[in-house]
């Protein structure tokens, strides 16, 4: 049998029926690796990111998540650790309704009062979101980490809205609605959970650091803050688009 290199397996031969020497069958079972059974999904790890003894450098305890006084931690540390931010263009949205100008007997531009209003929502993370417990455990670690950013205000807000209302003439023969396309913004980054090593004891064995991953894609549009303490307002462009009628 040629050289074969197995990674990350324990590879045990057993012999059956027969030795090796007389060149009789022989079976080869391919065992598990140990670490197969240590592996997490995401979901998993944001579970015991929450219920770590250190989050994000604060100590918790058990009542932090939740837990009771026969709860214990689930990890040792965990951290959020941003990789990446980028603002982008929402996805443009009809903001108000039809003003037509479409009379048989029209022959001047009609001037309207266009009032419009769109409203884009706030923390829509991939493992993380606003119905996980609003400004607590990992949703609100994330909005911290959101808040460094410029023109952002607290994502645990369920939703933002942009209005105004603007004067503007429509063409005879034309219909005039309000398109608003949000700006909005992209936070990647990963839990990062650690259990730390463990020395034997007279009833335990010794085990290794463990160390797990999970990535974390949180989106949401750029709020501006509002005038005297208003609601924040969504950051973003509106324009007046004429259709033929």
């Amino acid at each position: 049998m040629g050289n074969r290199r197995f990674r990350n397996k324990k590879v045990r031969y057993v012999a059956i029926g027969a030795s090796l020497v007389t060149g009789a069958a022989v079976a080869t079972v391919l065992l598990p690796s140990a670490n197969a059974a240590d592996e997490k999904t995401p979901e998993q790890i944001t579970t015991m990111c929450q219920r770590s003894a250190v989050l994000n450098g604060k100590q918790q305890s058990v009542s932090d998540f939740g837990g009771g006084f026969a709860d214990g931690f689930m990890a040792d540390n965990c951290d959020f650790v941003e990789t990446k931010f980028e603002t982008f263009d929402g996805p443009t949205e009809k903001a108000s309704i039809d003003f037509p100008n479409c009379e048989p007997n029209a022959t001047t531009p009609a001037k309207v009062s266009v009032t419009w209003s769109s409203t884009a929502a706030q923390g829509q993370g991939k493992y993380t979101v606003t119905q996980q417990g609003g400004g607590g455990g990992l949703f609100g670690l994330l909005s911290g980490s959101w808040l460094k950013h410029k023109g952002t205000l607290d994502m645990t807000v369920k939703s933002a809205t942009a209005g105004a209302t603007e004067q503007h003439e429509v063409p005879v023969g034309k219909v005039l609605h309000m398109e608003f396309t949000p700006k909005m913004q992209r936070m990647t980054g990963e839990w990062r959970v650690r259990i730390d090593a463990r020395e034997a004891t007279t009833v335990t064995n010794a085990t290794p650091e463990q160390n797990f991953v999970a990535p974390e894609v949180v989106e949401g549009p750029v709020v501006l803050p509002g005038a005297a303490g208003a609601p924040g307002v969504v950051d973003g462009t509106s324009k007046p688009v004429l259709e033929d009628c």
